[in-house]
């Protein structure tokens, strides 16, 4: 009795500490989106390089194009502080 206890204390221990220790996918937009038929607008954007996504495309009748998220999306300021 006393090892079934002690295996059970263990499991829940290596379970509490594998759904603490998870955290979400962080989102990133990729530079490349597969797009066409089917897919859409702005499409399947999971590409790091234009060749990568060049072989997804490849034979399904798709084209590459860039990410406007990842092209168009918000440009970062650069704020200056100055010390009067």
């Amino acid at each position: 009795m006393r090892n079934a206890m002690l295996a059970i204390l263990a499991l829940s221990a290596a379970t509490v500490a594998t759904v603490a220790g998870s955290s979400p996918a962080a989102a990133y937009d990729y530079p490349y989106c597969v797009q066409g038929r089917g897919i859409g607008i702005p499409g399947d954007c999971s590409y790091s390089s234009y060749a990568q996504c060049m072989a997804s495309a490849s034979g399904r009748g798709l084209y590459c194009n860039l990410n406007p998220r990842a092209a168009f999306g918000q440009q970062r300021r650069m704020r200056v502080y100055r010390d009067y």
